[in-house]
């Protein structure tokens, strides 16, 4: 039993069988109490019309020897058994059978041919190794009882009946139960093969294997299915490239700082540093990869944090004109010492609801970016309402980035080129960090530039609703 259930093809293709052959028991049991229902209503129909049509010779009075040749002669002719007598008694040494004349014509049958109705009987008789079926015709003159006209007529047995008929069904039933199975059996591969190749396709999913690919065009719920699956497995394998490159990314911008702080570590333990000069340079060579690790870290701890569903943002009315000019405060001396002119226009009116620190955070992160990547030249900060929404433009002419990287320049640690390395100090992940916490802001970031032009930061973000 267990070998027939461990598959869902073989649970199916049982389930056809058996239905099949069900529906063609039900089909014969059914048929066969009909037709014994129609053969036996037919012979009681029968022998009501005859008995009418002989009781139709009864003129009234006392029964003639006339009528009773008439109906002898009837009954040599006909299949139908005859009987027409003065008193029911008599009966019993008509019929070839012993009867019980109680039984037959009880006080309610009597009753009923009085009043003009037939009686109908149906019995076993031992004799005949079958059924009875008899009709007991009244004849009335005034409403007395002159006589009776009996007729009966063994049923054939149904099996006799149906005989030739159970051969052609058991022959017509094998034909459609091979046929039926057979299709049945095509009908479950065809169902089951699409969740035999979702099953392989999930062994290899486990397996690491996530570029696999389901061919499945059918648009009902397998198809469905499929199609999920489909998704499914391309949305892992981004989520594992993802990983990979991330993992990858992390190493790789871990790996020049720790070089730089065990190469310049081992040379002063080596006593490679001839001066004093020397060994303070190397000194400040570690500090600064130092901090370079400690805001690649940090800046990896945030980005955990705000993926994370459990971060919540600790939001309050702020008026964003004030917060930025005061985060932007503290880049004026680095703006000097590189000569860049900074504008700016705030409208003061712009209240949101946000996380203060988390707002100043993408300012900054905005703003190191600006600085970072413009020579001389100028940064301006644009504040202004549209209708429902705010919109921040921080805009520099700086080295600006082509097209073909604008698309990508939010992903974390992506470089445009490939070659520099972060000796100015950035982690990469500065604009992927400030997309995240505009987006906890239900806002909006979009980055324009044109190469050696310069670029703008736009930030949408919802004005504060008072109720």
């Amino acid at each position: 039993m267990k070998f027939l259930t461990n598959s869902l093809a073989k649970k199916m293709w049982l389930t056809v069988t058996a239905a099949i052959i069900i529906t063609i028991l039900y089909s014969y049991f059914l048929s066969y109490l009909f037709y014994e229902k129609i053969y036996v209503e037919n012979v009681r129909e029968s022998l009501l019309t005859e008995g009418r049509s002989l009781s139709s010779e009864y003129k009234g009075g006392p029964l003639t020897e006339d009528l009773r040749e008439k109906i002898d002669w009837y009954n040599s002719k006909a299949e139908t058994e005859v009987f027409i007598v003065s008193n029911p008694r008599e009966l019993s040494a008509c019929l070839p059978f012993e009867i019980d004349y109680q039984t037959l014509i009880g006080e309610e049958e009597r009753e009923e041919l009085l009043k003009g109705s037939a009686v109908e009987k149906l019995g076993y008789e031992k004799r005949f190794d079958r059924k009875i079926m008899g009709v007991i015709i009244p004849l009335l003159d005034d409403n007395r009882l002159q006589g009776i006209i009996y007729l009966y007529v063994p049923l054939a047995k149904i099996s006799e009946i149906t005989q030739d008929f159970a051969y052609l069904w058991f022959a017509a039933a094998l034909i459609f139960t091979v046929i039926s199975i057979i299709l049945g059996t095509m009908l479950v591969k065809k169902l089951t093969k699409p969740l035999l190749d979702m099953k392989d396709a999930a062994d290899h999913v486990s397996k690491g294997y996530y570029d696999i690919h389901l061919n499945i065009d059918s648009k009902d719920e397998i198809g469905q299915l499929a199609s999920a699956f489909n998704h499914m497995s391309s949305s892992i394998q981004k989520e594992d490239e993802k990983k990979k490159d991330f993992l990858a990314n992390v190493s790789h911008e871990l790996r020049t700082p720790i070089s730089y702080v065990k190469g310049y570590s081992e040379a002063l333990i080596s006593e490679m540093a001839e001066s004093e000069e020397d060994r303070q340079k190397y000194l400040q060579l570690i500090i600064r990869e130092s901090k370079r690790m400690e805001r690649l870290v940090g800046d990896l701890l945030d980005l955990s944090k705000l993926e994370s569903d459990e971060y919540k943002l600790e939001k309050m009315p702020l008026p964003l004109g004030q917060l930025i000019e005061d985060a932007i405060e503290k880049y004026k001396p680095i703006l000097r010492e590189k000569n860049l002119d900074l504008q700016y226009r705030l409208d003061p009116e712009v209240i949101i609801n946000g996380d203060e620190g988390r707002i100043e955070q993408i300012i900054q992160n905005i703003m190191d970016n600006s600085i970072r990547y413009t020579g001389e030249g100028r940064i301006r900060i644009l504040l202004s309402q549209e209708k429902d929404k705010c919109v921040i433009e921080i805009e520099d002419t700086g080295i600006g980035i082509s097209e073909e990287h604008l698309s990508k320049i939010k992903h974390r640690f992506y470089r445009v080129n490939k070659g520099r390395t972060r000796s100015d100090g950035g982690t990469g992940l500065g604009l992927a960090i400030a997309e995240k916490l505009v987006k906890l802001h239900q806002g909006e970031l979009t980055v324009l530039s044109e190469l050696n032009k310069g670029t703008t930061v736009k930030i949408v973000l919802p004005l504060f609703e008072i109720r």
